[in-house]
């Protein structure tokens, strides 16, 4: 079904999973109101920690999480400069 799902419908739909709450982890993004903040989903899978042994590890997430906190990292990296701070 994700196949025939226009790519923007189902990037829209994971990002809903992303929250913040002031009173969760000092506001900063996290899956679906739970402690797990974007940025420690992110490092776990750059450290090359595959989705599999996430998701084995920390029993209550989804693999939409997982797909949800790429597809926010991918919404935040459409920058249009990046410009250097003295």
């Amino acid at each position: 079904m994700r196949d025939k799902l226009p790519s923007h419908t189902f990037s829209s739909n994971l990002l809903e999973r992303i929250t913040t709450n002031p009173k969760i982890c000092h506001g900063r993004p996290c899956i679906r109101g739970l402690r797990y903040p974007v940025e420690m989903i992110l490092e776990l899978l750059s450290s090359g920690i595959t989705t599999d042994e996430i998701l084995a590890e920390y029993e209550d997430l989804e693999r939409d999480d997982i797909y949800a906190v790429l597809a926010f990292a991918a919404r935040l990296s459409r920058i249009k400069r990046v410009q250097e701070i003295a």
